[in-house]
């Protein structure tokens, strides 16, 4: 059977399973502690509430990095987080950082399809920018504090593609990246996160009422079904019958995994050697 409940998992042994995880890396880093960016939404949230248990809280830093057009509520959300879980935290307004990398290289003509919809294609650009911004960010604050940079990506969102390469996919460990949307929801809530948090809409908050889901084109309680069941290998029309849907749904889905496999493995390396740095040589961590 394919339903919501093939999504459920042991609350208590996933939370102890990911703090040693992250006490392992930290230890072997021999880093100080964790840096990671708090959004107010409920997987960067999640990720603060598995750090606090993890280390030492001044072992933390939150950065809370709000944009003119980010909305207030966000910030009130993050700001929920780290009094709840008892985190340093700086707020960083990244507008003038923003404004500066779109003021020293213009949006440029595209020579593709974009160009059908440019407002797209500068709402996107900049929402990239936004999110690159930040990544520097929390690697600037890891350089200078001795720690590592905590990424909250989860394992709907890591598998389609839907995070900013070199953005919020830029950072040093991904707890929760093997855990699907609707998991780390259940999770969230199991952990104390606040239930505004928990309840309300994912959003990247790169642009005003920018929603995940009206993005993606479907639910996440649809769509991490359908990435479970390819998960299991199961057949597409399986998936399809299980779930009452469209094949085509299941088949978009899985064309978009193999579309984003890009921005899961960073740059592509040309083989002309022997062995080749992230595709036959490869050393585990």
């Amino acid at each position: 059977m394919l339903n919501a409940s093939s999504l459920g998992i042991d609350f208590e042994s996933v939370e102890k399973r990911i703090v040693k995880f992250l006490q392992t890396r930290l230890s072997e880093s021999e880093r100080k502690g964790f840096v990671f960016g708090l959004s107010g939404g409920l997987d960067s949230s999640t990720i603060a509430a598995l750090c606090s248990k993890a280390t030492q809280l001044e072992n933390l830093l939150a950065l809370i990095m709000p944009h003119r057009e980010s909305s207030p509520q966000d910030k009130e959300h993050a700001l929920l987080v780290v009094e709840k879980f008892k985190i340093p935290y700086k707020v960083v307004d990244i507008t003038r950082a923003v404004d500066a990398v779109k003021e020293n290289l213009p949006l440029l003509p595209s020579t593709g399809n974009a160009d059908a919809d440019p407002e797209f294609r500068k709402r996107n650009t900049i929402g990239n920018i936004k999110a690159r911004i930040r990544m520097i960010n929390l690697f600037m604050a890891a350089n200078e504090t001795n720690r590592i940079v905590v990424g909250s990506g989860d394992k709907s969102e890591f598998l389609i593609g839907y995070f900013t390469k070199y953005g919020d996919g830029g950072t040093d460990i991904l707890p929760i990246a093997d855990l699907y949307k609707t998991q780390v929801r259940a999770l969230a809530k199991y952990l104390g996160v606040p239930q505004v948090i928990t309840t309300k809409p994912s959003s990247p908050g790169l642009w005003k009422d920018q929603t995940a889901e009206a993005e993606i084109g479907m639910k996440y309680d649809q769509l991490d079904l359908i990435l479970f069941g390819l998960e299991h290998f199961m057949r597409p029309v399986e998936i399809a019958d299980a779930l009452k849907i469209q094949v085509e749904t299941v088949l978009d889905v899985e064309k978009t995994i193999r579309g984003a496999e890009h921005k899961r493995r960073g740059g592509i390396v040309f083989k002309v050697g022997y062995r080749t740095p992230t595709l036959d040589w490869r050393i585990p961590l």
